[in-house]
């Protein structure tokens, strides 16, 4: 069973954040795949955040965090903004979530 670490993009911050909600490896976490890692994270209290959700992505494909661009980061924009739509949102006003959509501030800061 490989460590979540051994996985480029992953630190041991989120590794033990994946690990809180019960992603422990590697195995895992590819089972799982990224969308519905990052809904067990959301459920498990973490806030949301774009760029937490595409480095998600970009790790599981083996690819550096900053990779994502251009009409692939616009398709990954729209998925997390569907995963967060509603019950992720609650509580913030209408201008936080309108900063966090172009990434100024952080989800639930």
């Amino acid at each position: 069973m490989a460590e979540l670490t051994s996985i480029k993009n992953i630190g041991p911050a989120f590794a033990a954040s994946l690990k809180s909600v019960g992603i422990g490896t590697v195995e895992q976490l590819r089972t799982l795949g990224a969308d519905a890692a990052y809904i067990k994270l959301l459920e498990g209290g973490s806030k949301p955040h774009f760029i937490a959700y595409y480095v998600l992505h970009m790790a599981l494909q083996g690819r550096p965090w900053n990779d994502c661009k251009g009409a692939e980061k616009t398709a990954l924009r729209e998925r997390f903004d569907k995963i967060k739509a509603g019950r992720f949102d609650e509580g913030r006003s209408e201008l936080e979530q309108f900063l966090d959509r172009i990434g100024v501030i952080a989800a639930g800061k």
